[in-house]
C-alpha cells in the first residue's frame, strides 16, 4: 500500500475528503454544479478553507439547488454577505446566482452532466502520474471547457478552477499511481445506467 497523494496532508477532514470523495466520478448534474461553484469560491484560497465551510455553504445556499438559487436577487445577496459561515465575496455570490441560471439553460437543453462529461468522452481520463510535480494546473480540455462555460454565462470558471473541478469530480483520475486510491478510482469508469 503506497502513500496517499501528498496534498492531502494529515488533517482528518482533508484525508477523508481525499480518500472518499476526490477523484470519484460524479455523474449527478446538481452535485457537479455544486462542486464547480465551491471551486469558484476557492479562487485565491485553499481548498481546506472551503471544505471546513462546506456544510455552512450548503445551508446558506439551500442545498445548492440551482432551481432555487436562480430566482435570487439582491435581498439574498445581502443575507449571504452577512453570513460569517461562508466566504463573503459579493462577486462570487452574484456569480453563483448567474451560474444557477446558466445551469438551468444547459440542464434543460441537454443536461449539465452530459454537457460536462462530453469533454472527456463520457468516461474518466485515467492519468498515471508519479509525482505532484507531474500534475498540471490546467489542460487543453479544461481550457476549452472553461471557454464554453463562460459562453454559457458562467463566471469564476477559469481553466485552473475547471481543472480542479475535473479532478475532484473524477472526470480525470489524478490520484498518483502510488496512492492507494488510484486503483479503486480507476475501477469506477462506467457511468451508471441512468447517467450520461
Amino acid at each position: 500500500m503506497g502513500e496517499r497523494c501528498g496534498w492531502a496532508g494529515s488533517e482528518p477532514i482533508y484525508v477523508e475528503y481525499h480518500d472518499t470523495e476526490w477523484g470519484v466520478p460524479e455523474w449527478d448534474s446538481r452535485a457537479l454544479w455544486e462542486k464547480l461553484i465551491l471551486d469558484g469560491f476557492q479562487a485565491g484560497l485553499s481548498w481546506i478553507t472551503i471544505l471546513k465551510k462546506r456544510d455552512a455553504f450548503r445551508e446558506a445556499f439551500q442545498g445548492f439547488d440551482p432551481n432555487v438559487i436562480a430566482s435570487w436577487g439582491e435581498a439574498e445577496v445581502q443575507r449571504l454577505l452577512g453570513n460569517p459561515g461562508i466566504i463573503r465575496h459579493r462577486g462570487k455570490i452574484e456569480a453563483t446566482i448567474g451560474n444557477a441560471r446558466a445551469w438551468q439553460r444547459i440542464e434543460q437543453r441537454e443536461g449539465f452532466d452530459r454537457f460536462v462529461w462530453n469533454y472527456v468522452g463520457g468516461r474518466p481520463v485515467q492519468n498515471r502520474r508519479n509525482s505532484l510535480a507531474e500534475v498540471p494546473g490546467q489542460t487543453e480540455i479544461s481550457v476549452q471547457l472553461s471557454k464554453d462555460l463562460k459562453k454559457e454565462g458562467f463566471k469564476f470558471c477559469g481553466p485552473t478552477i475547471v481543472y480542479a473541478f475535473m479532478q475532484a469530480c473524477g472526470l480525470v483520475n489524478d490520484h498518483l499511481v502510488g496512492c492507494p486510491c488510484h486503483g479503486g478510482v480507476a475501477k469506477l469508469q462506467d457511468p451508471p445506467e441512468t447517467a450520461v
